[in-house]
């Protein structure tokens, strides 16, 4: 299944991009989504994943067991001051 990946601050500097169309197994979940984009990215990618936040179709999902959807917009962790 074709997915739409927008990467956000430093998830689009790990990236090299804004978005992306990503072409993963159907029933993927957000741990298999990590996965894949660390595989891609490497270790700054890892950084972003491991204590950012993900929404999934517009709402924040963080069990890894969920099924990702049609859209998933990947954002780093903010500081707020």
């Amino acid at each position: 299944m074709s997915i739409q990946i927008r990467y956000f601050a430093a998830a689009a500097e790990a990236a090299g991009r804004d978005e992306e169309h990503l072409e993963i197994a159907a029933g993927a979940t957000l741990s298999t989504l990590k996965a894949v984009l660390i595989e891609r990215y490497g270790t700054l990618m890892q950084r972003v994943v491991e204590s950012g936040s993900f929404l999934i179709d517009g709402v924040v999902r963080r069990d890894p067991a969920h099924a990702v959807g049609a859209r998933v917009d990947v954002l780093p962790p903010f500081a707020g001051g």
